[in-house]
């Protein structure tokens, strides 16, 4: 029987190798919209990883970044992110990534993200902890949001979104120690997880941006909900990932800017 933890470890690491080999050279960078990128080294990736799931895997669904999905059925579900971070890879920015998560049930139970610069594999599995490169890794003991270092992403349409994090960004700026925004939601998990951030947040996501970085987040010991401060789940759209001791002073500050009606469903 094939073991999906493997074949999920064997499918980043490759990602990783393409993406560091095609960095090096020239690649085609296609616009899904006014600041929404797609390379081709994105398609080659995620070409890869469907092959080799479809090959192992072959009863499993497969939702991806890059193509159409459907979010129904009750099958074991991959959910791929191929280049989590795709501006930043057309610019050689090195903070991106590959994201994969295995979905049993509905339940996430394998977590793996890759990045390939600084050769980092975080790993989770649903109740036997969270790793990088292969070493046990826990959320920060940091306890007060004044002495914090937060992440954030914004959404791709923040020019005509009024809903566009720009509010909670600037609020965050006065409240915490410091607020990041480096582009690679799964990456920014990751960080939570193994204590380099205390804390994330971003409205719009999608499930191939959040599954995998949640779980390891969540088998590093933090908290996650939903962006109102709800309970979490990767279809939800938007996240708020502690190290747990500043997650309720990360909600209050973020429903002070919290629209009225707002739900937690994808947009």
């Amino acid at each position: 029987m094939k073991d999906p933890l493997q074949t999920a470890v064997e499918m980043a690491l490759a990602s990783g190798r393409i993406q560091k080999d095609s960095l090096k050279g020239d690649f085609a960078i296609h616009h899904k919209g006014e600041i929404d990128l797609l390379t081709d080294v994105d398609i080659a990736c995620q070409e890869m990883i469907i092959s080799v799931i479809k090959d192992r895997f072959p009863e499993d669904d497969i939702i991806a970044e890059e193509k159409p999905n459907l979010f129904e059925g009750d099958r074991n579900r991959w959910i791929v992110d191929p280049i989590d971070g795709t501006t930043n890879y057309a610019h050689g920015y090195p903070f991106f990534c590959t994201s994969i998560a295995y979905e049993v049930k509905g339940t996430v139970v394998i977590g793996v993200v890759y990045s390939p610069i600084m050769d980092e594999l975080f790993v989770a599995v649903r109740g036997a902890g969270a790793y990088l490169n292969g070493n046990g890794i826990k959320v920060s003991s940091v306890q007060n949001l004044k002495a914090s270092l937060l992440s954030t992403g914004f959404p791709y349409d923040i020019a005509t979104n009024p809903d566009n994090n720009i509010d909670h960004f600037v609020d965050f700026l006065y409240e915490a120690q410091a607020v990041r925004r480096d582009g690679s939601a799964a990456l920014n998990l990751a960080y939570v997880a193994c204590g380099r951030f205390d804390g994330f947040w971003e409205i719009y996501l999608n499930p191939w941006d959040l599954a995998a970085g949640a779980l390891i987040v969540e088998e590093a010991g933090g908290s996650l909900s939903s962006i109102s401060g709800g309970a979490f789940g990767i279809y939800g759209g938007g996240v708020i990932a502690s190290n747990g001791l500043i997650h309720e002073a990360m909600t209050g500050v973020i429903k002070k800017g919290l629209p009225s009606g707002r739900n937690d469903k994808m947009p």
